[in-house]
């Protein structure tokens, strides 16, 4: 197996385009393709700096593990995906998703910090760290939450924690109920040290109801 060829398998093992990842390494289209003998040293780095569990030792001479160390959430190694690859879920900074209601947000590789296969989790949308203790002890501080976008307009399901983005306050996880004001909502912690508060529904710009969490004791 030739070195275009390892590299393919790695590209397809990140669920991404040979385009989308020369891109992301920054050498022009079709780049992949036209390798033949090796890869240069500039582009190794590009590779390493942007995907650093890659083992290079694997890429250039097939010895070893493709990755340095087993980010994904599944026992079988990520060649084994398979068909499964269109099921991965990305994971991403918070800063990514500010604004994911609005009609042109899409996931961008550059902001994707790892992407999950994980059972049973069907139909999520990206999944974020949670930060701070507002909903202590339904979420600690690091667990990650699986997300599904929703169409908050036509429906809510109430009390049940939601990520809001918002315009002024950023990313929140929050219960969401009805609030005695027209055109507002009341977003409530589970941590009682944090007090209800009402926000207006034009201050939220998206809003994803939290399906399931992976929390590492």
């Amino acid at each position: 197996m030739s070195v275009k060829e390892r590299l393919k398998i790695f590209i397809k093992c990140l669920g991404i385009s040979v385009l989308t990842f020369e891109k992301s390494i920054g050498v022009s289209n079709g780049y992949v393709n036209s390798i033949s003998k090796g890869i240069g040293k500039d582009i190794l780095n590009s590779i390493l700096e942007k995907y650093s569990n890659l083992n290079i030792e694997w890429l250039l001479t097939g010895k070893g593990e493709m990755l340095k160390s087993k980010k994904h959430i599944v026992e079988e190694p990520i060649g084994s995906y398979g068909n499964n690859i269109k099921n991965l879920v990305p994971l991403l900074p918070i800063e990514a998703i500010a604004g994911f209601g609005v009609g042109d947000w899409t996931v961008h590789e550059s902001d994707i910090q790892e992407k999950y296969l994980v059972p049973d989790f069907n139909g999520i949308d990206f999944m974020i760290k949670v930060k701070g203790s507002s909903m202590y002890p339904k979420y600690n501080s690091g667990d990650i939450v699986a997300c599904r976008k929703i169409n908050w307009k036509s429906f809510i399901q109430w009390n049940k924690p939601h990520v809001i983005s918002t315009k002024e306050q950023g990313i929140i996880v929050k219960r969401i109920n009805k609030s005695s004001e027209q055109n507002f909502f009341t977003l409530v912690s589970d941590n009682q040290a944090y007090p209800p508060f009402d926000i207006p529904q034009e201050e939220i710009t998206g809003i994803a109801l939290i399906i399931g969490v992976i929390r590492l004791e």
